[in-house]
């Protein structure tokens, strides 16, 4: 029998994006009787969170877990041998289903696991579509010493072209992210798409906030995972900057590798919380900020868009967004007009952005929620998207039997 396979580093129960991303397109494929295989590795993100048992009794495609290592913690030599283990998995699975395969969605680790999947699916010529939702080695050089960077990315580089420029079409999740791949990989770009990621809008239409308790703080929140790339601790640090602290809080809502340390960089402050944000509450947590807060490291902006942003807006909640004026994010936050854009990596101008937020009216902020909120439903719903994705599958047949 013909058979879709996805390939994804991530999966429910893991409350993360990408796995949610996976889990909607395994079920919308498989709606239309089509055969569908979902392989991925032991749930482990974000880094400190507890799984309770995936109950998948009514699924209509096939989940296969396979036995790879795992390495939540970011650790460098952990998160490489993750990526080959599981890759190798993969390809032990392509090979086996090789003969009825008709076409493959990967969205796995960089670069290795990519690269076991690209190469297995062009030996036995089944097309891929290669979902990218970050660009590397770009973003791993920029965790690195600067003695460090040139010598990894010209290592890595040639790695990721390959990966690209074998997949038959790339997923790209920003119009920005689309340019650069195409003038730093040489990639033609109608072989690029850019389509979102979404976030399921329904859950957050059917959030009724009616019995809500508002706080008498106003409320500034982080909402999503505690990694460095993020750039929690920025945001608290600007926060711990503001003088009088007296009538507003500072919420941080999530797990990840860099929970513990930012909330040692908190200690001694009463006006920073830590939350659990279990994926199914995150419209309940989000409805009690008044204003929602994103950061990312200068320069990862202008490839990345963080996911987080669209479920910022579902929540109808203005956003301070510190990063590059350049980046995709940035731009729909000036085009929606639904919040405000600082530079990355700067403490005293986030200080001042958050200081003088915290002093307008809010039925301005609400006004400015809302005008979010209609961009995200124009531009960032799921059925749109989904939908894309989908069709994009779909278009390959089974052409590589003879």
């Amino acid at each position: 029998m013909i058979m879709k396979l996805i390939i994804t580093a991530v999966f429910p129960p893991e409350p993360i994006v990408s796995a949610n991303l996976s889990s909607d397109i395994a079920n919308e494929l498989s709606k239309n009787s089509e055969q569908v295989k979902v392989v991925s590795p032991k749930p482990s993100r974000p880094f400190g969170h507890k799984f309770k048992k995936a109950e998948n009794k009514n699924s209509s495609f096939e989940h296969q877990i396979v036995n790879s290592y795992v390495c939540p913690k970011s650790k460098l030599i952990g998160r490489l041998r993750e990526s080959i283990s599981f890759g190798m998995a993969c390809k032990k699975v392509i090979s086996e289903n090789s003969k009825s395969l008709s076409v493959i969605y990967m969205n796995t680790w960089p670069l290795f696991a990519q690269y076991f999947v690209v190469k297995t699916a062009k030996k036995n010529k089944i097309p891929i579509v290669f979902h990218v939702q970050d660009i590397y080695p770009e973003s791993l050089i920029k965790k690195l010493p600067p003695f460090l960077s040139h010598l990894v990315y010209w290592s890595l580089v040639g790695l990721d072209k390959y990966n690209l420029k074998n997949a038959q079409k790339i997923i790209a999740i920003s119009p920005n992210m689309k340019n650069y791949l195409s003038v730093n990989r040489g990639l033609e770009l109608h072989k690029i798409e850019v389509i979102r990621n979404w976030q399921n809008d329904q859950n957050f239409l059917a959030y009724d906030d009616s019995n809500k308790t508002d706080s008498p703080l106003f409320t500034f929140m982080y909402v999503g995972s505690i990694s460095t790339s993020a750039g929690v601790d920025h945001i608290i640090e600007s926060f711990k900057g503001i003088k009088n602290k007296t009538k507003i809080r500072l919420v941080i809502a999530g797990s990840g590798s860099d929970r513990a340390k930012c909330m040692r960089l908190a200690q001694g402050e009463s006006s920073i919380e830590f939350w659990e944000a279990p994926y199914e509450l995150i419209p309940e947590i989000q409805s009690k900020a008044d204003v929602l807060l994103l950061s990312l490291k200068k320069g990862i902006g202008l490839t990345a868009s963080p996911s987080k942003f669209t479920a910022y807006l579902f929540s109808k909640k203005p956003v301070i967004a510190s990063m590059d004026a350049e980046s995709d994010t940035a731009h729909s936050i000036n085009e929606a007009n639904c919040g405000f854009v600082v530079l990355p990596e700067n403490v005293s101008e986030l200080t001042s952005k958050m200081q003088e937020v915290s002093n307008i009216d809010k039925s301005v902020l609400q006004n400015m929620g809302l005008q979010g909120y209609q961009y995200a439903l124009k531009n960032l719903s799921k059925k749109q998207n989904l939908d894309r994705i989908t069709e994009l599958i779909c278009s390959f047949k089974l052409e590589h039997q003879t």
